[in-house]
């Protein structure tokens, strides 16, 4: 299982997936819907574009998911949670999650993937506020990711 809130999901976390398929018979990627961090994009929009970023995977299965993780790790009869690390600022808060996981469902290993170098600098927070800037970002997500969040600013802008 690879879950994240993806708001959206970039090369990067494509690039972790191409990483980790070949390691799993079957990959889930969990969208969380996470309302405390207030997602830009709706759960629905980042599933599907998930499912359109990764399409090309036939062992990987995108589901979104509104509860706890540990719960959703157990429905789904997970055994693994993957993880990137792109810097070793991000090694404290993955540890810490890494460790409640542990302490909630103890039968589940945490497994941390870096990503390539060129995608160490992505993340989807600064992908959002260049892009809702009219800022380019069609180098570091998915062309399909690109159209959406174009499309999700000019609606913001008419409303």
């Amino acid at each position: 299982m690879y879950p994240g809130t993806f708001d959206p999901i970039t090369n990067g976390h494509v690039d972790l997936v191409d990483r980790a398929a070949p390691l799993f018979e079957k990959l889930i990627v969990g969208v969380a819907e996470s309302p405390a961090k207030g997602p830009a994009l709706s759960l629905d929009l980042r599933v599907d574009l998930a499912r359109k970023a990764l399409a090309a995977y036939d062992n990987v299965e995108v589901m979104g998911f509104n509860s706890l993780l540990a719960h959703f790790v157990s429905e789904v009869g997970g055994r693994i949670l993957l993880r990137g690390l792109r810097a070793v600022s991000d090694f404290e808060y993955e540890f810490q999650l890494a460790s409640m996981n542990r302490h909630l469902i103890p039968e589940v290993e945490t497994l941390f993937l870096t990503p390539a170098e060129q995608y160490g600098f992505i993340s989807s927070s600064l992908v959002r506020e260049i892009s809702r800037l009219g800022g380019d970002v069609s180098s570091f997500v998915p062309d399909a990711v690109d159209d959406a969040l174009q499309a999700e600013w000019r609606r913001a802008a008419i409303d």
